[in-house]
């Protein structure tokens, strides 16, 4: 499925050949992120994300945008909690161009001043933009009282306070501490020939100096009681968000995670949907997520409601989440959720970026790359009885956090809280 390599100087190169299309997706992964950063400096990944595409010293953010558009490609980067990554899809004649693009990007920024000033202010706007938006608002409401003491915690964006406070000293001296061989992989998927991506993409970072790889602190699960947080708005819907821990020690684990999650929220034929929605008419939109880092996992569960509905909302997701509890899973309801897991996967594997997005996440978040047959066994391997076991792990009243935003009143929150405790 993929051939490897590590070059002298530390830098890890991957290449996944697709014969059969006509494209390829590159990507230059960065293992930094928003763990890596202390409260001070929060959100200095993500704005340093965003200074790379404002120019190099060859070229300016213009140029840059222009050669990978005027060949058709497609340019783009995020910044997560662990990685912050810089991808391009071009036409597999063009890989040689996409992967200078990338290479001169992630080395030879200018980062100027007079840039950095425009740049605080678009991500200021986008911190504005989150902030009116009550369905990631939540979310991010939701990650501060499950990870009170932890970069978990905090927004990827960082504050506008600590955004404003960033220098460009600081940032270069973050990207010339994070970003080195050592802790970068060069990541390619599509048509591809393997032993000229790996020439080209040596050369390009020979000159690198070897470094460190980047650490941060493990997140500690201390919680021993349940925890509510409620943000009155005037909203048109009322947003819910609950979270657990999922303390997720082995491959077992956590693929009963996924295929629970399947059941529980994870489509539109889920339990969540079919009796929130379909069955009662209580909200528009709900799902479940099973957010997997490299050291703790985490389950969520957002709906957005009518807020005349919100408690009784509140008080159907409890609902089923204790029948998930005690009750387990069906045999039909297992075997439709694996088809469901596999079926997703062997679909993302014929894209060349979800097979790229896929491999670079698991070399530089899990550190492990499994093949796919490994993949499709071990959810087959899943048994109802396992999910059980990790369901009544993870369900439990002092894992339980919820966040709301909208109309919520301090009766319904002792209410809410009364039901947390009788998980």
């Amino acid at each position: 499925m993929y051939k490897k390599m590590r070059t002298k100087n530390g830098l890890s190169i991957l290449a996944s050949p697709m014969d059969h299309m006509t494209s390829v997706s590159l990507s230059v992964w960065v293992g930094v992120g928003g763990r890596h950063e202390s409260k001070k400096e929060s959100g200095i990944s993500h704005l340093l994300e965003h200074m790379l595409f404002k120019g190099t010293f060859s070229r300016t953010a213009k140029e840059l945008k222009e050669a990978v558009e005027g060949v058709g490609g497609a340019f783009n980067g995020f910044t997560s909690d662990e990685v912050t990554c810089y991808m391009v899809k071009v036409p597999s004649d063009y890989m040689e161009l996409g992967l200078d693009v990338l290479a001169d990007m992630v080395q030879n920024a200018r980062i100027s001043e007079e840039d950095l000033e425009k740049e605080k202010f678009v991500v200021l706007e986008e911190i504005k933009m989150y902030r009116d938006l009550p369905g990631d608002y939540v979310l991010d409401l939701l990650s501060e009282i499950m990870w009170p003491d932890n970069a978990l915690g905090r927004p990827l964006t960082g504050t506008v306070a600590s955004v404003n406070s960033l220098t460009r000293d600081e940032l270069v001296d973050f990207r010339n501490t994070n970003y080195n061989p050592t802790n970068i992989a060069v990541v390619a998927a599509g048509r591809i020939d393997s032993k000229k991506f790996f020439a080209s993409a040596e050369k390009k970072f020979q000159a690198a100096k070897k470094g460190k790889a980047a650490s941060f602190e493990n997140a500690k699960v201390t919680q021993r009681t349940p925890r509510v947080r409620i943000c009155r708005e005037k909203t048109k819907q009322t947003h819910l968000a609950f979270g657990f821990h999922a303390e997720d020690k082995n491959i077992k684990e956590r693929f009963a995670m996924k295929l629970a999650n399947v059941v529980f929220g994870g489509n539109m034929s889920s339990r969540l949907f079919e009796e929130l929605r379909e069955k009662y008419g209580l909200c528009y939109d709900i799902s479940s997520s099973y957010k997997r880092h490299s050291d703790k996992g985490e389950i969520h569960i957002h709906a957005g409601v009518d807020t005349g509905k919100a408690l009784q909302s509140a008080v159907a997701i409890l609902d089923e989440t204790k029948k998930l509890k005690s009750l387990g899973v069906t045999v039909d309801e297992l075997a439709r959720a694996k088809k469901y897991i596999k079926g997703q996967f062997l679909l993302a594997m014929e894209s060349t970026s979800s097979r790229m997005m896929w491999l670079g996440d698991r070399l530089l978040i899990h550190k492990r790359i499994p093949e796919v047959k490994e993949v499709l066994e071990n959810i087959d391997a899943v048994t109802a009885e396992d999910i059980k076991k990790v369901v009544e792990k993870v369900f439990k009243p002092n894992l339980c956090n919820l966040a709301i935003v909208g109309k919520f009143t301090e009766k319904e929150r002792n209410k809410i809280k009364k039901e947390i405790s009788l998980l």
